[in-house]
């Protein structure tokens, strides 16, 4: 697939003193540093069921580093995260974590990934129950965590809680911290979105050990790993049956599927038109706008400038 090739051709791959390793994901370029540190570039990639779209999106790195930045600090109170710094718009410096192959969803509407469940007539989700009766953004009668599996190439999974103890991806103990943790998390992001009134629907965890301690990790409560409803005239818009206005990722995966692609063989990428690009990238730039209560100062910097900059600050932990 040449657009894949064009897109990574497009993107630095720095050799910082004492790297370790390199892997590039679908959206991150991380480098591990002398087996202690992580530095994570965020991208203007852009995916979606699990498949890397044709076109970057401008500012989307810089938009979910610094929301990302934003929201770990505001919840470090909750449970200790892999953030040290972020010396560069589009780039954080952290700990270096042995992560649990799963990701933690926590949800608190019928959205989404639930709400196609839910249509196809099933009423569990990775051993949640959902009751009958409910419409499509209807709030659950409190969030229900929904794990799946972390894969290294391909789609993730849905698991359950006792897949997950079975197949020895987290200890018992282990499992009860890291679903404390969530709730909690979740709790103080829902508060954060309310505040910024928006509805917190539905986000996704990563955790993985720090030695001995448990550690959130990656980026949370942006729009790659967040739904947000809009909250003004949300109840109004469930009644009448109104499509909810939300910002988020969705309307992406929403367009994929209205232009017949959901990542399954066979099926062909829709063309970006440069348009769509602008309007995703504005949406991005709204969320952010929305959430920090600050405007987006747009940021170009040269990767050369970059480079110096994770530079000084690695150079600055190797110090102490």
């Amino acid at each position: 697939m040449k657009f894949l090739h064009d897109i990574f051709a497009s993107v630095m791959t720095n050799q910082f003193l004492n790297q370790t390793s390199f892997y590039r994901g679908k959206v991150r370029d991380v480098y591990t540093i002398g087996n202690k540190w992580l530095v994570m570039l965020a991208s203007n990639r852009i995916s979606a069921f699990d498949v890397i779209l044709p076109k970057p999106i401008p500012y989307k790195g810089q938009v979910l580093n610094q929301i990302a930045a934003y929201m770990l600090s505001s919840c470090k109170d909750i449970c200790p995260n892999w953030l040290i710094s972020s010396p560069a718009p589009n780039v954080s410096i952290g700990y270096l974590c042995q992560p649990f192959k799963m990701e933690v969803v926590v949800r608190a509407t019928l959205t989404g990934h639930a709400w196609r469940t839910y249509q196809s007539g099933i009423r569990s989700l990775c051993g949640a129950m959902m009751p009958d009766g409910m419409k499509e953004n209807d709030f659950f009668p409190e969030p229900i965590i929904t794990p799946s599996t972390k894969a290294d190439a391909g789609h993730d999974e849905d698991i359950t809680p006792d897949a997950i103890l079975s197949q020895q991806l987290a200890t018992a103990a282990e499992w009860e911290t890291i679903i404390g943790y969530a709730k909690q998390l979740f709790a103080r992001g829902s508060t954060l979105a309310s505040q910024r009134g928006l509805i917190l629907a539905d986000t996704k965890y990563e955790f993985g050990k720090y030695g001995n301690e448990i550690m959130l990790m990656d980026e949370i409560h942006t729009p790659d790993s967040s739904r947000y409803f809009v909250a003004e005239g949300f109840n109004e818009r469930q009644l009448s049956g109104e499509r909810q206005k939300q910002l988020s990722k969705e309307f992406v995966r929403e367009w994929l599927i209205a232009n017949h692609f959901m990542g399954k063989e066979g099926q062909h990428m829709p063309e970006m038109s440069d348009l769509w690009v602008t309007q995703i990238s504005d949406r991005y730039i709204e969320l952010y706008e929305k959430l920090i209560d600050e405007p987006f100062v747009k940021m170009n910097l040269a990767p050369e400038v970059t480079t110096a900059l994770v530079e000084q600050e690695l150079a600055s932990l190797a110090a102490v």
